[in-house]
Protein backbone atom coordinates (compact mmCIF):
# COMPACT_ATOMS: atom_id res chain seq x y z
CA UNK A 1 0.00 0.00 0.00
CA UNK A 2 1.67 3.04 -0.72
CA UNK A 3 0.10 5.30 1.19
CA UNK A 4 0.46 4.96 5.10
CA UNK A 5 -2.77 3.68 6.85
CA UNK A 6 -3.15 5.18 10.17
CA UNK A 7 -5.71 4.33 12.79
CA UNK A 8 -7.33 6.30 15.14
CA UNK A 9 -10.20 7.54 17.26
CA UNK A 10 -13.08 8.44 15.78
CA UNK A 11 -13.53 12.49 15.74
CA UNK A 12 -16.99 14.26 15.26
CA UNK A 13 -16.17 15.35 11.98
CA UNK A 14 -15.75 12.18 10.70
CA UNK A 15 -19.63 11.35 11.16
CA UNK A 16 -20.90 12.08 7.28
CA UNK A 17 -17.88 9.87 6.21
CA UNK A 18 -18.67 7.06 9.07
CA UNK A 19 -22.73 7.24 8.31
CA UNK A 20 -22.00 6.37 4.77
CA UNK A 21 -19.55 3.29 5.49
CA UNK A 22 -22.26 2.26 7.73
CA UNK A 23 -24.67 2.67 4.52
CA UNK A 24 -22.26 0.79 2.96
CA UNK A 25 -22.21 -2.45 5.35
CA UNK A 26 -25.98 -1.98 5.38
CA UNK A 27 -26.50 -2.28 1.12
CA UNK A 28 -23.81 -5.32 1.63
CA UNK A 29 -25.99 -7.23 4.12
CA UNK A 30 -29.66 -6.05 1.63
CA UNK A 31 -27.40 -7.86 -1.39
CA UNK A 32 -26.39 -10.50 0.48
CA UNK A 33 -30.10 -11.63 1.87
CA UNK A 34 -31.58 -10.03 -1.35
CA UNK A 35 -33.82 -7.56 1.15
CA UNK A 36 -33.47 -4.05 0.19
CA UNK A 37 -35.31 -3.54 3.59
CA UNK A 38 -32.65 -4.42 5.80
CA UNK A 39 -31.41 -1.07 7.48
CA UNK A 40 -34.56 0.88 7.04
CA UNK A 41 -35.03 4.43 4.59
CA UNK A 42 -31.76 5.53 5.78
CA UNK A 43 -29.10 2.83 6.69
CA UNK A 44 -26.52 5.22 7.48
CA UNK A 45 -28.51 6.91 10.02
CA UNK A 46 -28.21 3.69 12.57
CA UNK A 47 -24.45 5.14 13.03
CA UNK A 48 -25.87 7.55 15.38
CA UNK A 49 -27.73 4.70 17.40
CA UNK A 50 -23.92 2.88 17.24
CA UNK A 51 -22.56 5.86 18.45
CA UNK A 52 -24.90 6.22 21.56
CA UNK A 53 -24.42 2.08 22.36
CA UNK A 54 -23.59 2.18 26.01
CA UNK A 55 -20.32 1.30 27.20
CA UNK A 56 -19.05 1.52 23.52
CA UNK A 57 -15.18 1.72 23.33
CA UNK A 58 -13.48 3.42 20.23
CA UNK A 59 -15.19 3.82 17.51
CA UNK A 60 -11.44 3.71 15.54
CA UNK A 61 -10.97 4.89 11.37
CA UNK A 62 -8.83 4.04 9.47
CA UNK A 63 -6.76 6.73 7.79
CA UNK A 64 -5.63 6.70 4.26
CA UNK A 65 -3.85 9.47 2.65
CA UNK A 66 -6.18 12.04 4.89
CA UNK A 67 -9.43 9.93 4.25
CA UNK A 68 -11.76 7.50 6.22
CA UNK A 69 -11.59 4.79 4.76
CA UNK A 70 -12.75 2.43 7.71
CA UNK A 71 -14.25 1.84 10.53
CA UNK A 72 -14.28 -0.30 13.80
CA UNK A 73 -15.43 -0.75 17.56
CA UNK A 74 -15.89 -2.68 21.09
CA UNK A 75 -18.82 -3.49 22.23
CA UNK A 76 -18.23 -4.90 25.75
CA UNK A 77 -19.91 -7.80 27.59
CA UNK A 78 -19.40 -8.94 31.11
CA UNK A 79 -15.85 -8.89 30.86
CA UNK A 80 -15.41 -10.01 26.97
CA UNK A 81 -16.21 -8.08 24.32
CA UNK A 82 -17.23 -8.06 20.43
CA UNK A 83 -15.92 -6.58 18.01
CA UNK A 84 -18.73 -4.56 16.14
CA UNK A 85 -18.46 -3.71 12.61
CA UNK A 86 -15.68 -4.13 10.85
CA UNK A 87 -16.38 -2.10 7.68
CA UNK A 88 -13.56 -0.76 5.03
CA UNK A 89 -14.42 1.11 1.87
CA UNK A 90 -15.96 -1.49 -1.04
CA UNK A 91 -12.79 -0.41 -3.22
CA UNK A 92 -10.21 -0.75 -1.05
CA UNK A 93 -11.12 -3.94 0.65
CA UNK A 94 -8.39 -7.07 0.73
CA UNK A 95 -5.28 -4.21 1.17
CA UNK A 96 -4.52 -4.56 4.75
CA UNK A 97 -6.96 -2.06 6.26
CA UNK A 98 -9.45 -4.52 7.74
CA UNK A 99 -6.69 -6.48 9.28
CA UNK A 100 -5.56 -3.38 10.30
CA UNK A 101 -8.93 -2.02 12.16
CA UNK A 102 -9.42 -6.04 13.92
CA UNK A 103 -5.67 -5.67 15.37
CA UNK A 104 -6.20 -2.58 17.05
CA UNK A 105 -9.41 -3.37 18.17
CA UNK A 106 -7.67 -6.78 19.71
CA UNK A 107 -5.17 -4.55 21.39
CA UNK A 108 -7.57 -2.22 22.62
CA UNK A 109 -9.31 -5.44 24.22
CA UNK A 110 -5.99 -7.00 25.25
CA UNK A 111 -4.74 -3.27 27.34
CA UNK A 112 -8.92 -2.89 28.63
CA UNK A 113 -8.35 -6.39 30.70
CA UNK A 114 -10.97 -8.69 28.41
CA UNK A 115 -10.51 -11.96 28.66
CA UNK A 116 -12.03 -12.75 25.37
CA UNK A 117 -13.39 -11.05 21.62
CA UNK A 118 -15.38 -12.37 19.59
CA UNK A 119 -17.20 -11.16 16.15
CA UNK A 120 -20.61 -12.30 14.63
CA UNK A 121 -20.53 -12.24 10.88
CA UNK A 122 -23.66 -13.00 9.21
CA UNK A 123 -23.40 -16.96 8.23
CA UNK A 124 -24.06 -16.09 4.67
CA UNK A 125 -20.91 -14.15 4.85
CA UNK A 126 -18.35 -16.76 3.70
CA UNK A 127 -15.86 -13.85 2.71
CA UNK A 128 -16.07 -12.69 6.23
CA UNK A 129 -15.71 -15.46 8.06
CA UNK A 130 -12.84 -16.64 5.87
CA UNK A 131 -11.39 -13.54 7.23
CA UNK A 132 -11.74 -13.48 10.35
CA UNK A 133 -10.21 -17.17 10.42
CA UNK A 134 -7.33 -15.45 8.81
CA UNK A 135 -7.28 -12.67 11.70
CA UNK A 136 -6.76 -15.90 14.41
CA UNK A 137 -10.57 -16.23 15.47
CA UNK A 138 -10.76 -20.03 15.39
CA UNK A 139 -13.04 -20.91 18.35
CA UNK A 140 -16.67 -21.59 17.83
CA UNK A 141 -18.54 -20.31 20.61
CA UNK A 142 -22.17 -20.84 19.49
CA UNK A 143 -24.47 -21.32 16.69
CA UNK A 144 -27.55 -19.95 16.21
CA UNK A 145 -30.35 -21.33 13.76
CA UNK A 146 -33.29 -19.37 12.23
CA UNK A 147 -36.48 -20.11 10.64
CA UNK A 148 -38.19 -17.74 8.08
CA UNK A 149 -41.41 -17.40 8.68
CA UNK A 150 -42.63 -15.64 5.76
CA UNK A 151 -43.63 -18.31 3.57
CA UNK A 152 -43.00 -15.67 0.09
CA UNK A 153 -39.51 -15.91 0.81
CA UNK A 154 -37.30 -18.60 -1.07
CA UNK A 155 -34.15 -20.62 1.07
CA UNK A 156 -30.89 -20.81 -0.41
CA UNK A 157 -28.30 -22.83 0.32
CA UNK A 158 -25.58 -21.49 2.22
CA UNK A 159 -21.72 -22.00 3.23
CA UNK A 160 -20.80 -25.12 4.50
CA UNK A 161 -19.32 -24.85 8.64
CA UNK A 162 -16.88 -26.66 7.79
CA UNK A 163 -14.70 -24.26 5.86
CA UNK A 164 -12.22 -24.07 8.37
CA UNK A 165 -10.82 -26.30 11.31
CA UNK A 166 -12.58 -24.44 13.80
CA UNK A 167 -11.87 -25.06 18.18
CA UNK A 168 -15.31 -25.70 20.21
CA UNK A 169 -15.33 -23.33 23.06
CA UNK A 170 -16.70 -25.86 26.22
Amino acid sequence: MPEELLIRDYAPGDLPVCRALWAELTQWHRDLYDDQTIGGPDPGGYFDTYLATPGLRGPWVAELGGRVVGLTGLLPHWGECEIEPVVVSSGLRAQGIGTALVAHAVAQARAAGHTSVTVRPVARNAAAISFFVRQGFDMLGQIELSRDLREERPTRNGPHLTLHSLRLDY
